[in-house]
């Protein structure tokens, strides 16, 4: 079964990061809280835990997860981000987005979206993900803590542990969390799109 780790959600203590961290560097495959909902992450280069994640969610290939970064200056070498689109992620990250961009060569195929070669990008406002990112110097892989046929992510670290608790190995519990995913915005030469609406709101995108 998953270890589960308490964490103060406001100041989550250094050591059960650490070992969250450490587990993940094992191999591991996480589910923690963000600012939006609890997602399932590992680290980005874990091609046999990214994997692992797609069974849990039982979701094939084509089914893209997001690169969670500490701050706009790791998001630039994984994504190409003109001007505009910089000042606006700029304006609203921290925050609960994920952001559609052209992906770099420094990410390889398998993450990019297989026909427009995009990567989702995100920078969470949360003091236990922000820790995560610190100790780990890297991204995470992440996506949504929705599993097959459910219409809302798990909620708490009972939750997780009694369904998927023998699927993972670490549970970061800093409480209860949100219901809602991100808002999904596709940021094209062309103008930006809506790909999915949640708890970001949109009216800073929309008829852009």
């Amino acid at each position: 079964m998953a270890q589960v780790i308490k964490v103060h959600p406001a100041n989550p203590q250094q050591r059960a990061i650490t070992t969250a961290a450490d587990i993940l560097r094992a191999g591991g495959v996480m589910a923690y809280p963000t600012d939006s909902s609890y997602a399932l992450g590992c680290l980005a280069g874990d091609t046999a835990a990214m994997e692992r994640i797609r069974a849990v969610r039982r979701s094939d290939k084509h089914h893209n997860m997001t690169l969670v970064c500490r701050d706009l200056a790791e998001i630039a070498t994984y994504a190409r981000v003109d001007n505009p689109t910089y000042r606006l992620l700029r304006a609203h990250t921290p925050g609960p987005y994920t952001f559609i961009l052209p992906a770099t060569r420094e990410v390889p195929r398998r993450l990019q979206h297989t026909k427009r070669r995009t990567i989702g990008i995100r920078v969470p406002g949360v003091a236990v993900v922000n820790a995560l990112l610190d100790e780990l110097a890297s991204p995470l892989l992440s996506s949504t803590l929705l599993l097959p046929g459910e219409s809302v992510p798990l909620n708490t670290a009972e939750e997780i542990e009694a369904r998927i608790g023998n699927q993972i190995e670490v549970i970061v519990d800093a409480g209860p969390c949100g219901l809602e995913p991100t808002t999904v915005v596709v940021c094209e030469v062309n103008g930006l799109t809506i790909a999915r609406y949640g708890k970001g709101d949109p009216a800073p995108f929309e008829h852009r």
